[in-house]
């Protein structure tokens, strides 16, 4: 049995996998473990290791709401940049650093990550993508399997809204979330499976673990599952967006979504073909790929879709009070996410430097 730890109210949890960039050349700082001795204890539970050495990890406490979580987020990424300053390293908000290599990458000395790191080898030495989680509480384990199947619908809309990932090591993917796919090339990573039921979930984790394939629900690197745990549906498919308006942005559509998805009648299995599909455009042309409706197999933009998904979550947001945060949606929308935006950068300028530096004086505008 597996117990899942009911959240009674949306609750939400951020994670988000943030990039250590040393001043002078832009370049990844493999220093997280310097950085990391000096974190302040109230702190201790808010910033963390991660899998190479030139990442942080930073999480909100349990939230309430969407304004909690932004000031939970600000709080801790000052005490984290007044650390940093000491190293002369500042963070970078997108999901692909856009020139650093795998392989000059420390692992950080974790007997987890080691563990992992050994069984991937290449694959983990390329792995050098940051990604935005966000943990929305569930009431019972029944509406967490309902709402993780029906999220498998939207999630290609959450990865398009969040695109920030066209370069790595210093080429131009033309994709505009290579982290998409780098994250594919990782065993149990990627759109999931249907699931029957809670009982369904708990067999088929239970006979995993038995055969030795996953330690723990955590080696399920869905881009949504359940976390029995948290007690939560834990969306991870959205790359990391540049801006923090951006970021608190997309969780407060992604706390509407799930919210409105728990109201809603269940949605029935859908093709796993038809969903990869949908992904594989996100990943690809962003905003500007082909969404296939999973009811009706007709074809429409992927920007219509998210208008459409915007209808379906204003009135919950109205609800939950975070509507102001569909203005800064709707400025995503109808102009660029943050792979456009670098691309157009380095157009202009031929220098990934220049693409940094712009991001960063613009992080918090």
């Amino acid at each position: 049995m597996i117990k899942f730890n009911s959240s009674p109210e949306p609750t939400i949890g951020v994670e988000i996998e943030l990039q250590l960039v040393d001043n002078k050349n832009l370049n990844l700082n493999n220093i997280s473990k310097k950085v990391l001795a000096d974190v302040k204890k109230e702190f201790s539970d808010n910033i963390k290791c991660e899998l190479i050495e030139s990442m942080i990890e930073i999480n909100t406490n349990i939230c309430s709401n969407i304004e909690e979580v932004e000031k939970d987020i600000r709080k801790t990424l000052n005490h984290l940049n007044e650390i940093l300053i000491n190293y002369e390293t500042e963070i970078n908000c997108t999901s692909l650093h856009p020139f650093a290599i795998g392989k000059n990458q420390i692992i950080t000395d974790n007997l987890r990550y080691k563990r992992i790191m050994k069984d991937l080898q290449m694959v983990g030495k390329r792995f050098i993508s940051q990604g935005l989680h966000v943990h929305i509480g569930i009431s019972n384990p029944e509406d967490a399997i309902k709402v993780n199947n029906a999220l498998r619908v939207y999630l290609p809309l959450l990865l398009s809204l969040s695109t920030s990932s066209p370069f790595f090591e210093g080429e131009d993917t033309g994709l505009h979330s290579y982290r998409t796919k780098l994250f594919e090339a990782l065993p149990l990573a990627g759109m999931p499976d249907y699931l029957n039921n809670w009982n369904h979930f708990e067999n088929l984790t239970e006979h995993l673990e038995g055969a030795g394939i996953i330690n723990s629900v955590k080696d399920l690197w869905w881009d949504v599952r359940p976390h029995p745990g948290f007690g939560t549906v834990e969306i991870r498919v959205c790359d990391i967006p540049i801006t923090f308006k951006e970021i608190i942005a997309i969780v407060a559509l992604i706390q509407a979504l799930v919210v409105t998805l728990i109201k809603a009648e269940p949605i029935p299995d859908t093709h796993i073909q038809i969903l990869q599909s949908n992904k594989w455009q996100a990943a690809r042309y962003g905003l500007e790929g082909v969404f296939v409706d999973p009811k009706t197999f007709k074809k429409l933009t992927i920007r219509k879709a998210i208008e459409n998904l915007f209808l379906l979550t204003e009135p919950t947001m109205i609800s939950l009070g975070s509507k102001k945060y569909f203005k800064i949606l709707e400025g995503i929308l109808n102009d660029s996410t943050g792979s456009t935006k670098q691309r157009n950068l380095y157009n202009k300028s031929k220098n990934f430097q220049y693409v940094l530096k712009d991001l960063k004086e613009k992080f918090y505008k």
